[in-house]
């Protein structure tokens, strides 16, 4: 269990952890009259069952037990990942300081000697309970954070180089023709213009990412799922990437029933079908192929394939290609330009669908063939 899912209780859960059955019963009565969840067990396994099975927001733990002790059981919480984070209050007829020490260093927030006082037991329980609390929310607006750096860090790259350099290069091609434009054949001017083109078409296709990526994290993309026929998007989606395609002749491929119909939204799946699309045509030679397929994984999901026979990605590439905090961006086969952004929305349009976005990859061969394949699911009805 996560612990934004803990922290969101409203009714926070204590385990007990006494072989004394009288105790249990005591200590039970007291904290279920405060309000809380009590889950009461009479052995140090029992409690380690117990806390794996449901996660406790607080522990209070007896020292003096058969088969474990509880600074054995408190270790073994601390040990767990899952667990680590659940504060330990020792409950104990040990009242030495080598004991009460033993147990806050074994990993206990705080140590109650019995016979315990009932009002010591609720204040101690709802002080720990609420630094808890305050510390899983600190540790929430610490991810929180780190995200949001990350997306402006990504932002400022994109502006800082991504952007910069289709600009100058549209920029340096006017240059070129306001300075020469008298002395210049037809064939030359036709060349600018291309290179122009293409420029422009990049920039457009950035800044298209950018302003889609900044709605997304402000949450203004609208969401309106619909059934609709998957080849009437692609067929769509594909229109402005055939010019980009025959530029480099590269053969699209597109095998897709007329009858696979899925429910999601248009606009979102053409955003994910042109950006995989575009992407494949970035980092695929002339000459080669990109195949797109799709088929009803099960009674809920339609899976939809694009393959490429590109220059693949290598598994460091792999291994960072949805991060937002590593640059994995890189040039297409003909210097065209990559920031990860796109890549990025298709996790999030997809995501939205509930569906999930994965890629099969290999740059050097080992499997035989060299290029990418990327999967993505979605629903194909409203149920």
């Amino acid at each position: 269990m996560k612990n934004d899912e803990v922290s969101d209780r409203i009714v926070p859960i204590i385990l007990i952890v006494d072989d004394v059955p009288a105790n249990l019963k005591i200590l039970a009565n007291l904290l279920e009259h405060e309000g809380y969840a009590v889950r009461p067990v009479l052995s140090g396994e029992h409690a380690l069952q117990a806390a794996e099975k449901e996660k406790p927001d607080l522990i209070l733990l007896d020292i003096m037990m058969p088969d474990m002790d509880g600074f054995e059981v408190c270790r073994l919480v601390k040990e767990n990942q899952n667990l680590n984070d659940v504060p330990i209050i020792f409950i104990s007829a040990l009242n030495s300081t080598k004991d009460i020490v033993r147990a806050l260093t074994t990993g206990g927030v705080d140590y109650i000697t019995k016979p315990f006082r009932a009002e010591e037991v609720k204040a101690r329980a709802a002080t720990h309970l609420k630094l808890s609390r305050q510390r899983n929310e600190i540790e929430k607006q610490k991810i929180e954070l780190q995200k949001l750096n990350a997306t402006k860090d990504k932002f400022f790259s994109i502006i800082a180089h991504d952007l910069r350099g289709p600009f100058s290069g549209f920029l340096g091609l006017t240059e070129i023709m306001v300075e020469g434009l008298s002395d210049m054949t037809m064939d030359e001017i036709q060349e600018i213009a291309e290179g122009m083109k293409n420029s422009a078409t990049n920039l457009s296709r950035l800044l298209e990412n950018l302003l889609q990526w900044a709605q997304v994290q402000r949450g203004l993309i609208p969401f309106n799922p619909k059934s609709v026929a998957l080849l009437t998007i692609v067929n769509e989606s594909l229109e402005i990437l055939y010019e980009a395609a025959i530029n480099k002749s590269i053969d699209i491929n597109c095998d897709i029933s007329d009858n696979i119909k899925v429910f999601a939204d248009s606009v979102l799946v053409q955003s994910i079908i042109r950006n995989l699309v575009s992407n494949a045509i970035k980092f695929t030679n002339k000459g080669g192929k990109i195949s797109i397929s799709a088929k009803v994984a099960d009674g809920n999901s339609v899976e939809i394939a694009i393959k490429d026979t590109g220059i693949g990605m290598s598994n460091a590439i792999l291994e960072n290609l949805f991060r937002l905090d590593v640059q994995t961006g890189r040039k297409g086969t003909q210097g065209e330009p990559t920031t990860g952004l796109g890549l990025m929305l298709c996790k999030e349009f997809v995501e939205k669908h509930g569906g999930k976005l994965w890629v099969e990859s290999d740059s050097e061969g080992k499997s035989g063939v060299i290029g990418s394949t990327f999967y993505f699911n979605i629903p194909n009805n409203n149920t």
